[in-house]
């Protein structure tokens, strides 16, 4: 018997729209957390409503405020519990270390009592290409976002690809998966240098690709209804995409059988 698997949104907003929650998503395997992706101040707020506990589990796509800012708050919340501390696996795509380290990691006497280093929380593991979590394989892809190698997108092989923030990427998302996947991407109703508007992606993107994409990170609840009148697809905070099995998911009952 196949497992159910879900991204869930815990938020779809753009830096301004905190009324949509900070852009994250989590996913899910038979509702409990697998993965969560970033982890903005009001998505671990979200997240911890949901799962009652801090993630064990985090992708960063790149590091703005939006994306990071509860990383501090984690931190403190993980290194005092003894049962967590250094057991949370934070995957940073490894052009990225540097500038978590500079944004987050670097204060001085992270914790006013001293003899603290912001990674002892952690269990810090830089990546490339991607990297193995729970017996699965996440591929890792740059995107378009602000500055090269700054911003990097994430799939899971016949389930999903979450773009991040990013400009239109076709030739990106043509290498990447099966084809088949649901693409969340960051779109809006007017572009920008760092983001994608929809004339963007109508532009740039083959129907086929159109046709795949659930979009997020956009301005306001009115600008996510002018996108649906569209005729797109919106994600909305709280919202759980349905997903395919991934590609090299164990079975349930092999699963079972360990």
């Amino acid at each position: 018997m196949s497992a159910r698997w879900n991204l869930h949104l815990l938020g779809v907003g753009n830096a301004s729209a905190v009324e949509l929650g900070s852009a994250s998503a989590v996913l899910e395997r038979e509702g409990e957390p697998i993965l969560m992706l970033d982890c903005g101040q009001e998505a671990l707020t979200a997240y911890l409503a949901r799962y009652s506990e801090a993630p064990r589990a985090l992708f960063l796509t790149h590091t703005h405020l939006d994306h990071i800012a509860g990383m501090e708050r984690l931190f403190v919340r993980l290194y005092f519990d003894p049962a967590r501390r250094e057991r949370c696996r934070l995957y940073v795509p490894s052009a990225l270390v540097p500038w978590l380290q500079r944004r987050v990691a670097d204060y001085p006497d992270v914790l006013a009592e001293g003899r603290v280093n912001y990674w002892d929380a952690f269990h810090l593991i830089p990546h490339s290409r991607g990297f193995w979590h729970d017996g699965l394989w996440f591929d890792v892809f740059a995107v378009r976002h602000h500055a090269p190698d700054t911003a990097f997108g994430i799939a899971l092989r016949g389930s999903f690809v979450y773009t991040g923030d990013t400009r239109p990427i076709p030739e990106v998302l043509a290498s990447i998966g099966t084809g088949e996947e649901p693409i969340a991407h960051d779109c809006g109703l007017v572009g920008n240098p760092s983001h994608s508007g929809i004339e963007d992606l109508e532009r740039e993107y083959p129907a086929a690709l159109l046709e795949r994409l659930h979009l997020y990170h956009y301005g306001s609840a009115a600008d996510g209804e002018a996108l649906r009148v569209r005729g797109y697809r919106v994600l909305r905070p709280g919202q759980d995409l349905a997903l395919a099995t991934p590609c090299d998911a164990v079975p349930a009952e092999r699963e079972q059988s360990r």
